[in-house]
C-alpha cells in the first residue's frame, strides 16, 4: 500500500485498518453514485424531487425499494376527453401549413405537460365486446357526429339510437367492404394463401377495409391523421380494429423499412405524385419486396369516373401517366387492375436497382442513413435500398402465415445475441403469458381486444397470444434495440415509441397494457410520473396494466398508480424471483365533475 506522498508505508496497524476503510469508502462511493444515477432531480429525472418526494429504505445496509409520499391527480375537464398530446388541434397554429406539418407529431414542453387524469365522456359505457364491437359501438364512448353526417351518403357509419353502427362502406366501395375485398383478392391470389399477412391502410376512414381483412388472416395497421374527419383512428380502436395516429408529411412513418406485404389507398387524398414522389418513396421504402401497393380512386379508372372528380378526362389521363411512369422508376410493375382498383408490386429484381444512378429520377439514396430509423427521421427524396446481406425479406422467400409466427428471420442477426436468444424469448413468453393468466383470467379473452406491449424484444408476449380474441401493438424503444423489423417478419405489427413522450393515439383505446423492465430502462431518461398518466390517458375505463418490474419501484409505482385511481395488487413472477414483482392494476370508471366551457 501506498501513502500520499507515493512511498510505502511501514506501520502494520495502520495497514490494517487502512484496507477495511478504503474498501468501505469505495463501496459506499459506488453505492452513492448508483442511487445517484437513478434517483437523479435534474430535469428530465426518473423520479421529479419537486414534485413527488422520494426516498429510499434500507434494511440491512441493502436497497430494498422506492417510496414516494402518496398522490392524486386532479380531472383535466370533459373539454379534455378527446386529449391527443402531440396531434392537438390547439396547438396547430404553432406549426406551418407546409405539406400538412402541423398534423405531425410535435408534443407539448415539460412547462406544458398536463398533469391530471383525462375523463372519459359523459355516459361512457364499457365497449362492446369483439366481435361484435366490429359492427357497432356506443354512442357516448366516441360522441362525434361529423363523420355521420358528412359520410352518410358513403355508409362509413349511422347512428342509431345509442348506437353507431358501421355497414362497411365506403369512399370507393357503395357495395360494400366484403365484395371490395373480394374484387381485390381475385387481382391478388396472394392475399388467401397466407403470403400476404401485414398491411397497412393509409388514409383509413372508420377502418372498415382493416376491420374486413381481420377475417382473411391478414393483419392491417390503419393510419389516419387527427383532421376534420375528428376521431378516424378513434372509431377504429373503439370497433377492436388495429390503427394509429399518423401522417405522411415531413417525416418518416415510424416503422422500419420492408415491413408490411401490402399497403392500401382508397381514395385517400394523398398527392402521390406532387414534392418528387416523395410520399411513394415512403410507401416503398416501409414495403416488403415483392409487396403489393393498391390504389383506388383518383385516377384509377378516369375513364369513367372522371366526371365526379371536378376535372377533365384529360387531366386525369395526365395523372395517371404521371403516376405509372413514377412507380416504374422506383422499380413497381403493374401487377393487375380492373374497375377502380389498381396494383403495383415492389420489384425483387437487384437489376432494377443495379441500374439506378445519382442522376436518376428519383435517385438511389447513399449508405449515409440506415433505413430502419424512423423516429423523427426526415422524409429524403430518393429510394432506400433493401440490405444485400438479408437475402430472406422478398416476400416469396417469407414463409406464409402461419408457419413465419415462430420463424427466426434474417433480421434477428442485426440485434446483438440475437440469434441465440429468439428461441429463448419465445418459450420465456409462452410461460410467462400462462402465469398472467392465472392471475388476470380477462387476459387473452374478449375483454381484452386491444392490447399494447409497452416495450417489446421480439414480439413474444403478443405471439404466445396469438390464439386469443386480442391484438398487440408492439412497441419497440426508439433508443433501444432495433428489432421491430424481426416482429413484421413475423407477421405482428408494431411500431417505434419514446415512452419520454405521449403516444399516437386517441384517449381511452386499449383494454390492456403490458410493461417488462421499462422503468428500469428508462430511469435515466424518462419521469416515471408522465409515463404512468400517459398509460392512464390511452387505458379504457375498466382496463387493466400489467407491470413486470424491478421490485425497487413497485412501491412507488403503486402510490402513483393509487392518485390515478387504480386498483393494483402486487404478485409475484412465475419463478418467484425475490428482486422482480408483478404489479396487476385496474383504472376504475369515474366521470368529471368538471363541465365544458
Amino acid at each position: 500500500m501506498r501513502s500520499k506522498d507515493g512511498k510505502h508505508g511501514s506501520n502494520p496497524d495502520k495497514i490494517s485498518r487502512a484496507g477495511p476503510m478504503c474498501l468501505m469508502f469505495v463501496v459506499l462511493c459506488g453505492f452513492s453514485f448508483y442511487l445517484g444515477g437513478i434517483f437523479s432531480s435534474e430535469k428530465n429525472s426518473f423520479l421529479s424531487s419537486d414534485s413527488i418526494p422520494a426516498t429510499v429504505n434500507h434494511k440491512d445496509n441493502a436497497l430494498v425499494h422506492v417510496q414516494i409520499e402518496p398522490i392524486s391527480f386532479p380531472d383535466c375537464g370533459n373539454d379534455y376527453q378527446d386529449y391527443t398530446p402531440c396531434t392537438d388541434p390547439k396547438r396547430w397554429r404553432r406549426y406551418g401549413n407546409y405539406r400538412l406539418n402541423f398534423m405531425e407529431r410535435h408534443c407539448p414542453p415539460m412547462s406544458e405537460r398536463k398533469e391530471c387524469l383525462v375523463p372519459p365522456p359523459a355516459g361512457y359505457k364499457v365497449p362492446i365486446r369483439w366481435p361484435q364491437s366490429k359492427n357497432e359501438c356506443w354512442y357516448r364512448n366516441v360522441p362525434y357526429d361529423w363523420i355521420n353526417n358528412q359520410k352518410s351518403n358513403q355508409h362509413w357509419l349511422r347512428k342509431d339510437g345509442e348506437k353507431f353502427l358501421f355497414p362497411g362502406g365506403g369512399t370507393m366501395f357503395p357495395n360494400g367492404v366484403s365484395k371490395y375485398v373480394d374484387l381485390m383478392e381475385n387481382l391478388i391470389p396472394e392475399m388467401k394463401d397466407g403470403t400476404i399477412r401485414t398491411a397497412i391502410d393509409t388514409g383509413c376512414g372508420v377502418a372498415s377495409w382493416g376491420g374486413d381483412l381481420l377475417d382473411r388472416g391478414i393483419l392491417t395497421l390503419s393510419l389516419a391523421p387527427r383532421d376534420n374527419h375528428e376521431a378516424q383512428v378513434q372509431f377504429a380502436l373503439e370497433r377492436g380494429i388495429p390503427a394509429i395516429l399518423g401522417i405522411i408529411s415531413t417525416q418518416r412513418l415510424p416503422f422500419p423499412s420492408n415491413s408490411f406485404d401490402m399497403a392500401h389507398c382508397s381514395r385517400c387524398l394523398i398527392p402521390w405524385t406532387e414534392f418528387d414522389g416523395l410520399y411513394l418513396l415512403e410507401i416503398h421504402r416501409i414495403l416488403r419486396p415483392g409487396g403489393f401497393w393498391v390504389l383506388s380512386g383518383p385516377p384509377v379508372n378516369y375513364e369513367n369516373r372522371w366526371r365526379g372528380w371536378n376535372t377533365t378526362v384529360e387531366e386525369q389521363k395526365a395523372d395517371f401517366d404521371s403516376l405509372k411512369k413514377l412507380l416504374t422508376s422506383m422499380c413497381f410493375k403493374l401487377y393487375n387492375m380492373k374497375d377502380d382498383i389498381a396494383v403495383w408490386k415492389k420489384s425483387t429484381d437487384d437489376s432494377c436497382y443495379n441500374n439506378l444512378t445519382p442522376s436518376s429520377y428519383p435517385p438511389k439514396c447513399d449508405d449515409s442513413r440506415d433505413p430502419d430509423s424512423a423516429w423523427y427521421i426526415p422524409l429524403r427524396p430518393c429510394i432506400t435500398i433493401t440490405n444485400p446481406d438479408l437475402k430472406k425479406l422478398n416476400l416469396k422467400t417469407t414463409p406464409k402465415w402461419p408457419e413465419r409466427l415462430n420463424v427466426a428471420s434474417d433480421r434477428v442477426s442485426l440485434v446483438s445475441g440475437g440469434n441465440n436468444i429468439f428461441k429463448h424469448d419465445q418459450s420465456k413468453w409462452k410461460v410467462r403469458v400462462k402465469h398472467y393468466q392465472n392471475l388476470l383470467p380477462a387476459l387473452g379473452s374478449d375483454k381484452t381486444r386491444n392490447v399494447m406491449d409497452m416495450n417489446t424484444l421480439f414480439g413474444g408476449f403478443a405471439a404466445a397470444l396469438i390464439k386469443s380474441p386480442s391484438w398487440v401493438m408492439n412497441v419497440v424503444s426508439s433508443y433501444g434495440a432495433n428489432s421491430l423489423g424481426v416482429i413484421y417478419d413475423r407477421g405482428l405489427i408494431g411500431t417505434y415509441h419514446d415512452w419520454c413522450e405521449p403516444f399516437s393515439t386517441y384517449p381511452r383505446t386499449y383494454d390492456l397494457l403490458h410493461l417488462d423492465g421499462l422503468f428500469t430502462a428508462e430511469s435515466h431518461r424518462c419521469e416515471m410520473k408522465y409515463v404512468l398518466l400517459e398509460m392512464d390517458r390511452i387505458l379504457r375505463p375498466s382496463g387493466y396494466v400489467i407491470i413486470r418490474e424491478s421490485d425497487y419501484f413497485i412501491d412507488a409505482i403503486s402510490t402513483i398508480a393509487r392518485g390515478m385511481k387504480w386498483r393494483c395488487e402486487t404478485k409475484d413472477t412465475e419463478y418467484g424471483v425475490e428482486k422482480e414483482k408483478l404489479l396487476i392494476c385496474q383504472k376504475k370508471l369515474w366521470y368529471s365533475k368538471i363541465s365544458q366551457e
